[in-house]
């Protein structure tokens, strides 16, 4: 059934895709010099250099602008993520290389920030923080989903609960660490050896958990 968060948004007119990312690229510094409250539609169209009515060709409001610069982000590394489980290669090697890329995108700064802003406006705007997470952690979820079965249909893995697997194994892959970088314990990103470290021993444990023995 169709929810007010399932529903697809509207979708403002403008055909030209150089413009639509000029635009997109001018949204994207003025959020991140100033965050979403404090930007304002004026200085979007001042650092991308379109007039407001252009700009309310292309996107209906400054929340569409924000969550168009996340889908476009979103699908650029979604595109990786999948790629590294979608290989021949043996399964450990997959889940090694998919679990690292996932907790070094997690703790990265740009997606700290974009949670963060998510956040702020759960209350206010419920409809967006829903997308948000139908559209990311959701679809994540659902591929590994997927790739888990595929693997038990192969034999390799022997999992009772698909769905509880795939939080396993994305909360492991940041065991430690995402929390900490969301509420500013951390303050710059992680070492590319801790991420590793924990990555890999999240995979260890998921495959001593469901590896078929």
């Amino acid at each position: 059934m169709e929810t007010e968060a399932t529903k697809p948004r509207r979708h403002a007119a403008g055909h030209d895709p150089a413009k639509r990312e000029t635009i997109l690229n001018g949204a994207a510094r003025v959020f991140m010099d100033s965050g979403f409250d404090a930007a304002s539609v004026n200085d979007i169209c001042r650092v991308a250099g379109v007039s407001k009515s252009t700009m309310y060709v292309y996107f209906g409001s400054k929340e569409d602008l924000f969550e168009a610069l996340l889908d476009r982000e979103r699908d650029r590394v979604f595109k990786d993520l999948e790629e590294s489980l979608s290989s021949d290669r043996p399964l450990q090697d997959k889940l090694y290389d998919f679990s690292f890329a996932l907790a070094k995108l997690l703790c990265s700064p740009e997606v700290i920030r974009s949670q963060r802003t998510v956040i702020a406006m759960a209350e206010r705007m419920p409809e967006l923080c829903n997308r948000f997470y139908d559209n990311g952690p959701l679809r994540m979820r659902r591929f590994i989903e997927r790739v888990l079965e595929d693997e038990a249909a192969k034999g390799t893995l022997e999992i009772p609960d698909i769905t509880l697997a795939a939080h396993q194994l994305i909360e492991l892959s940041t065991a430690g660490l995402w929390r900490q970088c969301l509420f500013g314990r951390i303050t710059s990103p992680p070492p590319e050896e801790r991420l590793l470290t924990t990555s890999r021993s999240a995979v260890d444990a998921f495959l001593s958990m469901y590896r078929k023995r």
